[in-house]
């Protein structure tokens, strides 16, 4: 079941959600993504606002390294579903899985 619910966030930050009464009770996630004019993620220039506050004043480049670029566009295809997430079920399996990628083994 999914239910879909547009609020308004407060200053403080501080949610009350009314859930529909046909949802079961018990344990649920919550995912947020933000709203925009556009409903793309990006401001009206075609940048994401907090990608926007991470650029340098002076030059207006990223402040990221090529590698944290690469990653930061590598997980927005994710959230976008353009490629798949990785998915565990507990730290361990995890971390098996970053040992396996290591480019140095």
């Amino acid at each position: 079941m999914s239910v879909t619910q547009t609020v308004e966030i407060p200053v403080n930050h501080r949610l009350i959600i009314d859930v529909p009464p046909e949802v079961p009770a018990g344990r649920a996630k919550i995912y947020f993504f933000p709203e925009t004019d556009t409903d793309n993620g990006l401001d009206f220039e075609g940048e994401c606002p907090v990608c926007a506050a991470r650029r340098d004043p002076i030059t207006g480049e990223e402040r990221f390294n090529a590698e944290t670029a690469a990653a930061i566009r590598e997980g927005r295809a994710m959230m976008r579903g353009e490629i798949p997430a990785k998915r565990f079920h507990s730290l361990a399996e995890m971390i098996e899985d970053l040992e396996r990628d290591d480019p140095d083994d």
